[in-house]
């Protein structure tokens, strides 16, 4: 019932996001910075700790820290190779309508293994399965914006932007459904645990912060990054 629960926030938060997205411009840059410094946080203070609990009785900080490099770098080739085809058509309407659909068919992807990772988390304990799904929330609403502005970016209509939303919207939701069907022992949780961390350093540090600052470099943005951040320590603190 948890992770049904959860799976129906996931969706609404996506849904959501896009809709401000299509409604509210001027102040989406806070609530971008905000979601960055979450994301970045739940990496640090609760992915990571974790991972080296799990997996240490059975690998080495240097496996464990391997991994989340691991994650950084599938991360940062799965959101380049998906949209590296129509790198050099961004004047085509043709091929900019593609790079659009293309970087939403990146973030759906990216959404569903956001719900890979609350169903992981939750196979550890319902406390880190509640963090690591607020820090989706946050991300999957940062989603829903990033979905239709990058269609819409790119030449898309409305109507298009709006079903990429529900198809991301939908990503996380099977995420979280495949995790229902496999367990892993607590060694390789521990590794999948720090290869999502490497995930969400990825999202935070090179996609929500450079997004957050891209129309408002100012020096709000930053500090509803830091607040962000703060937020989810203390959280994480109290829930430990």
């Amino acid at each position: 019932m948890t992770l049904i629960l959860i799976s129906i926030a996931a969706f609404c938060a996506t849904i959501i996001g896009g809709m401000l997205a299509l409604k509210l411009r001027d102040r989406l840059h806070l609530i971008l910075g905000f979601s960055a410094g979450a994301v970045i946080a739940v990496a640090f203070f609760d992915l990571i700790p974790e991972a080296i609990e799990l997996a240490g009785e059975s690998h080495d900080i240097s496996t464990v820290t391997s991994f989340i490099a691991l994650g950084f770098l599938l991360y940062l080739l799965l959101d380049r190779l998906l949209v590296l085809h129509s790198h050099g058509h961004a004047d085509d309407a043709e091929h900019g309508h593609s790079r659009g659909h293309a970087r939403a068919g990146s973030l759906s992807v990216h959404s569903f293994l956001d719900g890979v990772g609350i169903g992981l988390a939750f196979q550890v304990s319902p406390v880190v399965g509640f963090i690591v799904a607020a820090a989706v929330l946050a991300h999957d609403f940062s989603d829903g914006i990033n979905t239709v502005n990058v269609v819409v970016r790119h030449g898309g209509q409305k109507n298009q932007a709006i079903r990429w939303l529900f198809v991301d919207a939908i990503a996380p939701v099977a995420g979280i459904i495949l995790t229902l069907f496999f367990t892993v022992s607590a060694a390789w949780l521990g590794l999948l645990l720090a290869l999502f961390a490497g995930f969400f350093l990825y999202i935070g540090a090179s996609d929500l912060i450079p997004e957050s600052h891209h129309v408002h470099p100012t020096f709000w943005t930053t500090f509803m990054t830091l607040v962000g951040a703060a937020v989810l320590f203390v959280a994480i603190s109290i829930a430990g």
